[in-house]
């Protein structure tokens, strides 16, 4: 069956790529030169938003906002080193995008990352033709949980948001998908269940568990 009228707009870390470790790492790179660090309790709480925000939040009074712009490009150059070293795809993340785009659906991704960290994701996945579109960091003022980011995908696929689904690692990430008018689907591994289930349609813990088939039923639940 063809999906034409549906899309699917993926969160990008932790679904696509599993950057958990990249993205600490690459944290506590970069803080390390400031002779600061991050814990892992702290990196967890604020996985999903933007570096802009956490440095704000979390290590104000140790950066100038004339600064904060300088530590977040050098943690995500870090970042996109670690994952060139190594690239650690999501089980399951190439062979869904690749049934998918078979199927008809209308692929974006939606990410509150740099765009260089998206073309860095992309390109080593090797699929970057089944994409339409692709939001980041740099084209939303907002983060989530606010949807943004999402109806921006939606808006540049052409797809009413009730038509999509979004694919999300983070509680943020659902909430926005919920606010968004989307049907949210949730992958454990960043977060746990109990925190992804309460807004999410469905909680899978690899993307092998998703079909076109199954995304369609899951819009067409929480379409009503």
């Amino acid at each position: 069956m063809i999906y034409t009228n549906l899309a699917v707009i993926f969160d990008m870390d932790g679904v696509l790529v599993d950057s958990y470790q990249a993205h600490y790492v690459s944290w506590n790179r970069m803080l390390a030169r400031h002779d600061l660090a991050m814990s892992e309790q702290e990196f967890a709480s604020s996985f999903g938003r933007t570096s802009r925000e956490i440095l704000e939040d979390q290590f104000g009074e140790h950066v100038k906002q004339s600064e904060i712009s300088e530590w977040d490009n050098r943690k995500e150059a870090d970042y996109r080193d670690i994952l060139r070293e190594d690239f650690p795809a999501m089980a399951g993340a190439r062979e869904l995008l690749g049934k998918l785009g078979e199927a008809g659906f209308h692929l974006a991704i939606g990410s509150s990352g740099p765009p260089a960290n998206v073309q860095v994701v992309v390109e080593q996945l090797g699929c970057g033709e089944l994409f339409s579109a692709a939001v980041d960091g740099s084209q939303v003022t907002c983060g989530k949980p606010d949807p943004e980011v999402f109806l921006k995908a939606a808006g540049k696929l052409g797809i009413d948001p009730r038509n999509c689904a979004v694919v999300e690692d983070a509680p943020v990430g659902i909430a926005a998908a919920k606010r968004a008018g989307m049907t949210p689907i949730a992958i454990t591994g960043t977060a746990a269940r109990e925190k992804l289930s309460a807004g999410a349609a469905i909680v899978v813990d690899s993307l092998t568990e998703l079909s076109p088939k199954r995304i369609s039923e899951l819009i067409q639940q929480h379409r009503g």
